[in-house]
């Protein structure tokens, strides 16, 4: 998975240091309550769609263009459903990143799901009482997360359980 420029720009700067980066994820149903999910290249779970925001460029409008390129799947974005922050991740190369999630409740408009770049090895529906083995504990609770949203919208949007300490 290429590196988007921007980021590379700033290791050039921080090295490995902490990356605090902006993330969007996509809970996409089509109309047969099925939900879109990849099998990511790099670890080999299922997951989500999901991608980072680009300088500039609106959260919404970033997980329209991840969805297209990563499924050939077009979606419009019904409403934020979830936020939450990851955990750091250190990557293989040292590298480290936190990630502000943003998950949106997105439907189905046009497009046949199919690999669509290097990130995935397989794509596909999956009913939400036969999700696969192996899906990412991350994608499992933005998805229950935006199922929650979408049973009670008027709650509004959820958002992850400060820790206390």
């Amino acid at each position: 998975m290429p590196v988007p420029e921007f980021i590379a720009r700033l290791r050039a700067k921080i090295g490995t240091d902490l990356l605090w980066l902006p993330g969007v994820t996509g809970v996409v149903l089509d109309d047969a309550e099925r939900v879109l999910l990849v099998r990511r290249v790099d670890n080999g779970r299922w997951a989500l769609v999901s991608g980072i925001v680009e300088p500039g460029e609106e959260p919404a409008a970033c997980l329209v263009r991840e969805c297209l390129e990563e499924t050939g799947v077009t979606v419009e974005v019904l409403s934020l459903a979830f936020v939450n922050v990851s955990a750091p991740v250190t990557y293989p190369n040292g590298d480290q990143s936190q990630y502000l999630d943003l998950t949106f409740l997105c439907r189905h408009r046009t497009g046949v799901a199919r690999v669509a770049d290097d990130e995935a090895s397989d794509v596909g529906w999956f009913g939400l009482g036969a999700l696969p083995e192996g899906l990412s504990a991350s994608s499992a609770a933005r998805l229950e997360a935006a199922l929650a949203h979408r049973a009670d919208p008027g709650r509004g949007t959820r958002f992850a359980r400060p820790e206390t300490g």
